[in-house]
């Protein structure tokens, strides 16, 4: 059958298969200057080392593929770079200095954020995991017996030069008892308060004179010395952190061995308060005790766990300022981390650092300071924008956002882990960059704050005594975090979790030299605490001398069968060959709680 047409209808099919034609061979004609485009870009990347060209060519073949792609209603509007897309155009900004080409619109369409690959597993270590049984012993792991041995051979060393043979050597139990002192100080809040009130009968407590008397605690806290005297002075013409250099670089070495950080490390500086004599004090009047000395410090986001830390010393005996400090700061603490993303404020931030992150497999979020030379100046006014508004910027591998808080200010931050331009769907309508540097910039400040809480620092003309108080505390609290990671059911429910590990930490660093105190103390209170103390070792040591025997294991090993561990469940799928000795469940190391011949029966 012949369909019929009038005439108006016939020439309106004409016209319709012309258009479509039209449009096919508009379409062939992209295509083929698209490729010809690519194969421009293959000769070019092989010939041409020039990255920024590449980059520029790269950007083109990006505009022409979504200019080809799109749908035929839509037109683009004329000029190369015209965004179909949004249908704004794309602007380019130079910085300051003229050397780096800013976009107004994102390079590429990468996902959201960079694939940041961490191979370390977060959390304590093999090395903590096994050398971890108790309270005493996790804080250990930082203070081990090779720190102990400097400081008992310098200090008995300097003992005998100021009391000659009236000097009674110094040993493991007595530099045990004096850090349970400073523990047990610390966690009464007595950082402030004078030794005398603490031996006080009255308004101490009996803890401290049945540990030691008020005259000994003296006499240490004036001799404890981490070097030797007499050859310091060559030593410090060299190093001005000689006096405490050799225990400081052996603390610093294990903070990194023990834990591992999360996909966010803080990078930051912390403050001291020191008014003394010292060659490096600093002064930073926006920090609350202004003169300290200063310690550079990478921690953990999440749990503020001290991962690495540096001693700033001032400038060198050349008087010559270090240039880019910031940055030199940044490479050195992060030496040693793959796939993580550092978060810095503006001291540290700056285009060329984000570079030098990358090519070590780490991205950067941070503050940047407005009068970096390589900062579009189009990013930097903030007169007429509204409130709340955010003005993005991008090169291939780095964003920047301006964003306005309030009318007439505006706040620049720089990241190259996010790639766009996204925006929180809250009232304030931040953007993505800002909430993420928020979420992780409080790394060392949250940590300072903790261990300011609790602290053992006492009153002191001697500066190398306060990084050593500083040592304790950050100590105590990274074994904090690691006993809490490998017993996240100790004391559940209970406020203060911290308060109560250094408390059972001070009593079990005092315990055995007030086991072994001959001479009972005067007040009846402090006698009675001892007498108590040295009836329970007796005790125990009897019960283990005559019935051996009933001294069982918590975890017995059955036989060669493997099962998975009840306590971690189908989850973790941990497997293990251990059963409790009263349940029978199978259970692994992790949640094994070991005890003492005396404390099983």
């Amino acid at each position: 059958m012949v369909k019929r047409f009038s005439a108006q209808r016939a020439l309106e099919l004409i016209l319709e298969k012309r258009e479509v034609f039209d449009d096919d061979v508009e379409r062939e004609d992209s295509e083929e200057e698209l490729s010809e485009f690519e194969d421009h870009i293959s000769k070019n990347s092989e010939s041409d080392s020039d990255s920024e060209e590449a980059d520029e060519i790269e950007h083109q073949l990006f505009l022409k593929r979504r200019r080809a792609t799109a749908p035929s209603h839509q037109q683009p509007a004329p000029g190369p770079e015209q965004d179909s897309q949004h249908g704004a155009s794309e602007e380019i900004w130079m910085s300051k200095n003229s050397e780096i080409e800013w976009y107004s619109r994102p390079r590429k369409e990468p996902p959201r954020k960079a694939a940041n690959v961490i191979k370390m597993q977060p959390g304590p270590t093999r090395m903590a995991v096994t050398h971890t049984q108790d309270i005493k012993s996790s804080f250990e792991l930082f203070i081990p017996d090779s720190i102990q041995k400097i400081i008992l051979d310098s200090t008995n060393l300097e003992g005998r030069r100021v009391f000659g043979e009236r000097w009674k050597e110094m040993n493991q139990t007595h530099l045990h008892a004096y850090l349970g002192v400073l523990i047990l100080a610390g966690v009464f809040r007595s950082k402030g308060e004078s030794a005398e009130s603490l031996w006080d009968a009255e308004t101490g407590r009996e803890i401290f004179r049945a540990t030691m008397s008020l005259e000994n605690f003296h006499i240490i806290s004036r001799i404890i010395c981490f070097d030797n005297r007499d050859d310091r002075p060559a030593r410090r013409q060299r190093d001005k952190l000689a006096a405490i250099r050799t225990v400081w670089d052996k603390w610093v070495r294990r903070l990194p061995l023990l834990y591992n950080p999360g996909p966010n490390v803080t990078i930051d500086e912390q403050l001291m308060p020191f008014r003394g004599r010292c060659p490096f004090r600093q002064y930073i009047p926006s920090k609350p005790a202004k003169y300290g000395i200063k310690i550079w410090a990478a921690c953990d986001a999440i749990s503020s766990y001290a991962w690495n830390l540096q001693v700033y010393t001032g400038k060198p005996d050349g008087g010559v300022s270090e240039k880019n400090q910031g940055m030199r700061v940044v490479m050195d603490m992060s030496q040693g981390l793959r796939g993580h993303n550092i978060t810095c404020d503006n001291f540290f931030t700056s285009h060329k650092l984000g570079q030098e992150l990358l090519k070590r497999k780490l991205t950067m979020v941070g503050t940047i300071r407005k009068n970096k030379s390589e900062l579009p100046p189009q990013l930097l006014t903030s007169k007429n924008r509204p409130v709340m508004s955010s003005k993005f910027a991008y090169t291939a591998d780095t964003s920047l956002v301006s964003y306005v808080p309030k009318k007439g200010k505006n706040v620049v931050l720089m990241s190259t882990l996010h790639r766009d331009g996204r925006i929180c769907d809250q009232e304030h309508h931040k953007p993505e960059i800002i909430m993420d540097y928020n979420a992780t910039k409080g790394g060392v400040d949250n940590m300072d704050k903790l261990v300011a809480t609790y602290s053992c620092k006492r009153r002191t003309l001697r500066w190398p005594l306060v990084i050593f108080f500083d040592m304790l505390d950050i100590s105590a609290y990274n074994a904090f975090v690691i006993w809490m990671a490998l017993n996240p059911q100790w004391n559940r429910g209970k406020l203060q979790k911290r308060r109560l590990f250094l408390k059972d930490l001070g009593k079990a660093l005092v315990r055995p030299q007030i086991e072994e105190r001959q001479h009972v103390p005067r007040t009846p209170a402090s006698a009675a605490f001892v007498r108590r103390i040295q009836e329970e070792n007796a005790s125990a040591l009897f019960t283990q001398t005559t019935e051996p025997q009933s001294a069982e294991p918590e975890v017995v090993n059955t036989s060669n069968k493997k099962k998975r561990c009840e306590v971690c469940g189908p989850k973790m799928d941990r497997k293990t060959q251990y059963t409790c000795i009263k349940c029978k469940k199978y259970i692994c190391n992790t949640h094994t709680e070991k005890l003492c011949h005396s404390c099983v029966v």
